[in-house]
């Protein structure tokens, strides 16, 4: 049993790392530096060796970028590499790259399968492959195998280290094996045996209270979930997270087409699937690419948001051309350029609330072509209620500003328009875009936005030169 005063010590030793804003306190930082600028390395080992990954990953992140690779070095084999697994793609990268093959190699010789994927996955060919030469040939054949299976997939997720046994054996020898098994054999942290025929097809799942809560002499076969939920090798990763989602799972076996388990995806490998689409669909919302990082050139990400600013250029154009078409009506009454934009930014904001909600519901499966007209019908009232509200609201203050009752009467007429207009449009331009396999939250902005800016503008306008009968 672990004490409590070592669970409170490491923690308070952990909180010590960071200060109040949460980046590694100064202090610490600068013991880093001066022992790595001394090349002390016993200092350097003594400092930053008993971190935790996560903890060591902050640290190298931290560092500057002359120092990261220095600091590897000098921590030689106590080294964790799994805190590469934890910092910026391009970073880690970086160092990859400066450190030899084979140190990197003894590196990722320790590492669950799942981690040494993700090392390897963003280096260029022949960087990886300088690498893999460098592991003993089991180790490589596995990484390679791993790296043959489809970007996003759960081949890429898997852990290939995992406990297995015949439906034939007894809890008490099941318990015995695991007991006596070297432990570099066995994963670092497991729920759940796997029960499987002799051509290692997967049968079933027998979990470690389960196992332990049974008698010794019970059979694998008699205590075991036949019913086991698995996952296909080649099966996408956000399924794999909703799949774990849907079903409370902790852990869950991979099988190859054949039925064959071939590895097993755990739950903190799911967080971080759910944190990276969950930051993917962020950036996409906003144009940028999933793959941009704040360590990035200039140029790289200037290049990357270039093509979404190009096409909202584009589609301003098509909102001004509107503006075009009333040219003589905006002549004669200046005030019509005053409150067209209003009414466009009114519309673009619920367009994109609602377009909002929509990707995530389509991301999450909770929009379907079951209950989309359902839903459809919903936002369309709720454009009409919010339109409603602020149509009057304007109106009012537009009626007073310019002490015309008749422009308050045509804003409203022309906010209640584009409000059920923006509604519409976020909520079924995602669901197009989605039917024809184009990320909607990477294209849905830039045509919502067009719609609420042609349509506010085109109304508004329009019920002006009706009402006051402008030529």
């Amino acid at each position: 049993m672990v004490d409590a005063n070592e669970l409170r010590a490491a923690d308070a030793e952990a909180e010590s790392l960071y200060d109040e804003g949460g980046a590694v306190r100064p202090q610490f930082l600068d013991d880093v530096v001066a022992a790595v600028d001394a090349e002390d390395a016993p200092r350097v080992t003594a400092l930053a060796a008993d971190l935790h990954e996560a903890d060591l990953g902050a640290l190298v992140e931290a560092l500057d970028p002359e120092r990261r690779v220095r600091l590897v070095r000098l921590m030689g084999h106590s080294f964790d590499f799994a805190a590469l697994t934890e910092i910026d793609a391009n970073i880690r990268d970086e160092i990859l790259e400066e450190l030899p093959a084979r140190e990197v190699a003894e590196g990722v010789r320790d590492l669950e399968n799942d981690d040494a994927v993700t090392l390897l996955e963003d280096l260029e060919p022949e960087d990886r492959a300088e690498i893999l030469d460098a592991l003993p040939a089991v180790d490589r054949a596995q990484l390679q195998r791993s790296l043959h299976y489809p970007d996003h997939s759960a081949g890429r997720l898997m852990q290939t280290t995992f406990v297995t046994a015949p439906p034939y054996w007894t809890a008490g020898q099941a318990i015995d094996v695991m007991r006596d098994t070297d432990e570099e054999l066995l994963p670092d942290s497991f729920f759940e045996i796997f029960i499987v025929d002799p051509g290692h097809r997967l049968l079933g799942a027998v979990f470690l209270d389960t196992l332990l809560r049974s008698k010794s002499r019970a059979l694998l076969e008699d205590i075991m979930s036949a019913d086991r939920r698995r996952i296909e090798v080649d099966e996408d990763r956000e399924e794999v997270a909703r799949l774990f989602e849907r079903y409370n799972l902790v852990s869950a076996p991979v099988v190859d087409e054949g039925g064959r388990l071939v590895g097993v995806v755990t739950i903190d490998d799911v967080v971080d699937v759910i944190q990276e689409e969950a930051d993917a669909n962020l950036k996409a919302l906003g144009g940028v690419s999933e793959t941009e990082e704040l360590s990035d050139t200039v140029l790289s990400t200037s290049k990357s948001r270039f093509v979404w600013l190009f096409v909202n250029l584009l589609t301003a154009f098509i909102a001004s051309s509107v503006l075009g078409l009333f040219e003589g009506q905006l002549q004669k009454m200046v005030a019509l350029a005053v409150l067209a934009p209003i009414v466009a930014s009114q519309g673009g904001n619920a367009a994109t609330q609602t377009m909002t909600v929509a990707v995530r519901a389509l991301a999450t499966r909770e929009l379907s072509r079951a209950n989309a007209m359902r839903i459809i019908f919903r936002e369309a009232m709720v454009g009409l209620v919010n339109g409603v509200a602020f149509g009057v609201l304007t109106g009012i203050v537009a009626g007073y500003w310019f002490e015309s009752p008749g422009l308050g009467v045509v804003i409203a007429l022309a906010m209640v328009t584009n409000l059920v207009a923006g509604a519409l449009g976020g909520i079924v331009i995602p669901q197009i875009l989605a039917r024809l396999r184009v990320d909607p939250a990477v294209a849905s902005g830039a045509f919502v936005t067009t719609v609420t800016d042609v349509v506010g503008f085109a109304s508004f306008l329009g019920f002006a030169t009706l009402w006051f009968k402008l030529e």
